[in-house]
């Protein structure tokens, strides 16, 4: 069984989705028991749902290649949903006995532990956070002889499955557990780095989601690896850092090129990124920026040809007729944004001894290194 924490529609559109697409194409996919770790009585509501054998909606809407599509997959992967704070002893039975794989998209503060959880583990009653769900699972399962388990986390951190490691593992050696067991979790288990890349635009309730043609799951590879499933999404690479700095430098430095535009426009509050690559010199400009500098300066790492497809599917998501991102939006936190997207694509390129003009990332970045 593959068990997954969070109720997410983002997970819902993607690695539940992927999982019910192979199965139908034939592959065998073990079934998918969703986790609420939170006691948000919202996401409790989707908890029955996913018990529906009949399954939840995913549509895709979006453009391919510059046209216009829209599709509905029904996911029929997931068989049960569980609440941490009510269902612990089932909980615990399952990844026992059955859990093979753990997939996660916790939120932003989904690895954080609260001090009740540093205290002690309790058999009869979970913890709060889920490093310490992760934790206690994990003890209960060793002390029975299970075998070790793959985890493949989903939350936007870098090193996101060496970073989950090691909170489990720090967590384990501050509650004093057995020595045994906290090498076991090095040793036994797969903690796996992987990327995700998809944009979920709303939900559809019960369960279910709207999405993006686009989607990736891009995953480090490691000795030992076994996947769930396979999927034209999933890529398994021993460079996650190439997939991660695509992202970064061509999606999230044109969101952030975007709303800079914006700002010195005058900031209508209402302008999304799908009206701004309705204004021909606003997609003229981007596009030349891209031409000009971007693929230049990825071409310094030998990635121009992946860089400028890559733009080509960045283009099409920009301007998605289906989703609504507000330039608002895009702008909080703009200077720290451009320090990463920006300043971190140029001082990389630099850092190649290449010299690669880039005139207006440059000054964009330069631009708020003085403000800081």
């Amino acid at each position: 069984m593959i068990l997954q924490f969070g109720t997410s529609r983002f997970l819902q559109a993607h690695v539940d989705l992927f999982a019910s697409e192979a199965r139908d194409a034939g592959q065998t996919v073990a079934d998918i028991a969703i986790v609420q770790v939170s006691d948000d009585p919202v996401r409790a509501q989707r908890l029955a749902a996913f018990d529906d054998a009949a399954g939840f909606p995913v549509v895709i809407r979006g453009l391919e290649g510059g046209v216009p599509v829209e599709r509905t997959v029904q996911v029929r992967s997931v068989v049960q949903g569980l609440a941490a704070a009510h269902d612990w002893s089932e909980l615990c039975a399952l990844f026992v006995g059955q859990v093979t794989h753990v997939v996660s998209n916790t939120g932003d503060h989904g690895y954080m532990i609260p001090p009740e959880d540093r205290i002690t583990i309790a058999d009869d009653r979970p913890p709060r956070s889920f490093p310490a769900i992760l934790l206690a699972l994990l003890h209960r399962r060793w002390r029975f002889g299970g075998a070790g388990v793959t985890f493949l986390p989903c939350e936007l951190v870098a090193g996101n499955g060496h970073t989950l490691r090691a909170t489990v593992r720090d967590l384990a050696e501050q509650l004093r557990l057995p020595p045994a067991f906290v090498e076991w979790l090095g040793v036994a288990c797969l903690w796996v780095d992987t990327l995700v890349d998809r944009i979920v635009s709303e939900p559809i309730h019960p369960a279910g989601a709207v999405a993006e043609p686009y989607a990736l799951w891009a995953i480090r590879d490691q000795p030992g690896l076994i996947l769930p499933f396979t999927h034209q999404a999933i890529v398994v690479t021993d460079d996650l850092p190439r997939f991660e700095r695509l992202k970064l430098h061509i999606l999230n430095l044109g969101h952030s090129w975007l709303a800079e535009r914006w700002y010195r426009a005058g900031m209508v509050a209402a302008a999304t990124v799908r009206q701004a690559m309705a204004d021909a010199d606003t997609l003229a400009d981007l596009r030349r920026l891209y031409t000009d500098e971007v693929v230049p300066g990825f071409a310094t790492g030998g990635l121009d040809d992946e860089a400028a497809t890559y733009v080509e599917k960045t283009m099409d998501r920009f301007a998605n007729p289906f989703i609504d991102h507000r330039l608002s939006d895009i702008y909080a936190s703009h200077a720290a944004k451009v320090a990463k997207r920006v300043s971190g694509f140029v001082d990389w390129v630099d850092a190649s001894g290449s010299a690669v003009p880039m005139p207006e990332l440059r000054a964009l970045a330069q631009r708020y290194e003085v403000k800081q």
